[in-house]
Order: structure tokens, then C-alpha cells, then sequence
């Protein structure tokens, strides 16, 4: 047993497999129709629909079967019924958690896509409001049955900014949810940037509220991320690869925006992006503040450690080392279960070999401590 077993883990970054009925079971009469839901396509795969059949996605980017093995070399496994029961029923997710050692985990979506970019090819908006708010609602049913040990972030209506911020009052003051995902580039959809003032009703209720903005990677624009004629299986990892750095792209624009000036205790979180890379962005950042002469309140390591948060799973090489430079009170855990990269199986033991170099102190704060205070969530050793 290592020395930190007894410590609590909290795995930032997992997802929900949406169950086939997410939708049609909370759907109006008028909507129930076009409603997203799944169908079984020609060649025996599902996938979601929704309107007059048109498809958003495959069933759920699940790789873990029934009997606990991992499926290689592809993005999902092609049914619902071929998935884990622990990827979309809360009972089932729960015992996977004591299984795997985790006290609680953050869930991110997925068939509207991790901030619901996909809903943006549904044109009524109508119908986008109603996805938006069912899964909301889904959300605070999975937290409920959970006992509170699976923590999904809401999503928002983005494209109305104004009304974002009252889905996410919500969110919070009815549903009890904690943080919300959102893209970092709403200019993809000729929305606002997000240094505009149009979003300063949804960053003050979050910061209000003391609700973390969640960019999961892929929320954002990676258009042309892939040279063409690279196809699966090294698609999914050039892809992969390419999204995690992406993550860069906002957190460097959070730095030099002005956006951390405005909202000095919102906090931000860069999701599924890792952490080996960040020593060398906030260096190169910091290199040119001085050599521009570029005038900041603070250094933009400074406005990292107050108010951006990072987290890992894959990476064994220098992580202690990467945690030392950027600080370990800005690091978290995840396990990105039951995705196709997810740390799995034993994803408990191979974080606390990662962080086994690291003084006491800071593995109590990678481990849980960052995250049951960046979610408000009241966990101790």
C-alpha cells in the first residue's frame, strides 16, 4: 500500500454516457418527435438523432464493456448495450467509484457535445433551449441518486448569453449543481468573444455563485486539427494529442484578456488538456511581458496560480517536476473514464506513483484538496 492510499481522490474529469430516454422521457408532446434519441443504423450501430433524423453523434464514446475490459482502436463501442452499466446508471457509476478508489468525480457530457457545441447544427432554437435544460435537469437527477459522488457540470444555451446566465442561477440555486462547461471560442458561431462585455451577466453569477468555468478540450474550434488522409485508428490520436495542447490557445488568452483583471475570484479550469506543457507556456509568457514591455496588474504566472487550474492523467514522465514549477495548489486529478484515453483500469495506482515524489502537502492538494475547493465540495482526509 502506498503512503497516500488512505487519502480521498477526486477524478475532475470523467463522462456520462447519456442514457437512449434522457430526452424523449422529459420531451413536451410538441417536441417529442424530434427530441434527441437513439437509433439503430443499417450497419448495427446506434447513434443520436434528433429533429427529422438527423444524426449528432455515435452512442456515447464509451470503450468499457460489461465485464470491465477496455476496447482498443476505436472511438466508442458501437451499442449502448455493449457499454457498462457504470457508464450512464448512477448505482452501477458508484460502485465503479469504490472499485476504483474514488471519492467523487466531475462529469462532462457528451452527445451535444463537452460544452454543446453540436447543438448549434440544430437550428430550432426552441428544441436547442429544451436539450439544453433536459440534460440540466438529468444532471441534478444523476447527483441526487449519487448521493452526491458524481458531480456532472451544467451546460449552457451560449448562443443567448443572457439567458446562459439565467439557465445557470438554475443550475445552482434549484438543481445544486457546481461548475458549468462552456466553449472558449464562442466566435466559431459569430457569438461575442469572451472578453465582451455580452458575458459579464454569466461571469458574475458565476463568480457570484463561486461556480469554476470548466473548458473541456474540444470545445472550442479545432477546425483543420487533422491533415487529410490520416484515418483511424491514428486519427484518434493525432487527434487527441492535437486537442489536449489546443488548451493552450485559452488559457493564454484568459491571461493577457484582462478577463482575470474583471473577475479576480472566478476561477477557470482547463479540462482533459494535461499539464506538461503549461512550465513552458507560462515561461514563454512571461518572457514576453518582459521583453514587450507589456503592462499587467499581475505576472501572468501570478494570475495561473490565482485563478487557473490544471489537471492529469496519462502523464508519468516529470509530472512532480511540472507540479513544482506551476504549483501544486493548481493541479488536480482525473481519470477521463470511460472515454477512449481514460486512465483505466487501475487508475488509482498509477496516479499515486505519479505523485510519489511530492511532499505530503501537495499530494493532499492534487489528490482532493484543489478540487473539493475549486467545486465546494466538502471532502477531507
Amino acid at each position: 500500500m502506498s503512503a497516500i492510499a488512505h487519502l480521498p481522490l477526486i477524478d475532475i474529469d470523467a463522462h456520462f454516457t447519456e442514457p437512449a430516454d434522457l430526452w424523449t422521457a422529459r420531451a413536451p408532446a410538441a417536441l417529442r418527435d424530434v427530441a434527441p434519441r437513439v437509433v439503430r443504423k443499417p450497419d448495427g450501430s446506434d447513434a443520436w438523432v434528433v429533429g427529422r433524423d438527423f444524426e449528432l453523434s455515435g452512442p456515447g464514446f464509451c470503450v468499457i464493456r460489461p465485464d470491465g475490459s477496455k476496447a482498443m482502436a476505436m472511438y466508442t463501442l458501437p451499442r449502448l448495450e455493449e457499454m457498462t452499466p457504470a457508464a450512464s446508471q448512477p448505482q452501477a457509476r458508484v460502485r465503479a467509484l469504490d472499485e476504483q478508489g474514488i471519492a467523487r468525480q466531475i462529469l462532462y457530457p457528451n452527445v451535444l457535445g463537452f460544452a454543446g457545441g453540436s447543438m448549434m447544427r440544430i437550428e430550432d432554437r426552441t428544441l436547442r433551449n429544451f436539450c439544453v435544460q433536459a440534460y440540466n435537469d438529468a444532471a441534478a437527477d444523476l447527483q441526487r441518486a449519487s448521493g452526491g459522488r458524481l458531480l456532472p457540470q451544467a451546460m449552457l444555451p451560449f448562443w443567448e448569453p443572457r439567458e446562459a446566465a439565467r439557465e445557470l442561477e438554475r443550475c445552482h440555486d434549484k438543481l445544486g449543481l457546481t461548475g458549468f462547461t462552456m466553449t472558449d471560442s464562442p466566435e466559431t458561431w459569430n457569438l461575442p468573444s469572451l472578453v465582451d462585455p455580452a458575458w459579464d451577466a454569466l461571469f458574475s453569477t458565476a463568480q457570484e455563485r463561486r461556480l469554476p468555468v470548466n473548458f473541456h478540450i474540444g470545445s472550442g474550434n479545432p477546425a483543420n486539427a487533422l491533415w487529410p488522409g490520416i484515418g483511424p485508428p491514428r486519427a484518434i490520436g493525432a487527434v487527441s494529442t492535437i486537442l489536449f495542447i489546443a488548451n493552450a490557445r485559452c488559457i493564454v488568452n484568459l491571461i493577457f484578456s484582462g478577463l482575470l483583471d474583471r473577475y479576480p475570484t472566478l476561477n477557470f479550469v482547463s479540462v482533459e488538456s494535461g499539464l506538461g506543457w503549461l512550465p513552458f507556456i507560462l515561461e514563454s509568457a512571461e518572457y514576453q511581458v518582459a521583453e514587450n514591455g507589456i503592462k499587467l496588474a499581475l505576472h501572468p504566472t501570478e494570475y495561473f496560480q490565482r485563478q487557473i487550474y490544471a489537471s492529469f492523467w496519462f502523464e508519468r514522465d516529470d509530472v512532480s517536476r511540472a507540479i513544482e514549477r506551476i504549483g501544486a495548489g493548481n493541479v488536480m486529478v482525473e481519470t477521463d473514464y470511460p472515454h477512449p484515453t481514460c486512465l483505466y483500469p487501475d487508475a488509482r495506482k498509477k496516479i499515486e506513483e505519479v505523485l510519489a515524489p511530492l511532499p505530503e502537502a501537495d499530494q493532499h492538494k492534487v489528490l482532493y484538496g484543489n478540487a473539493a475547493r475549486v467545486y465546494n465540495l466538502d471532502v477531507k482526509a
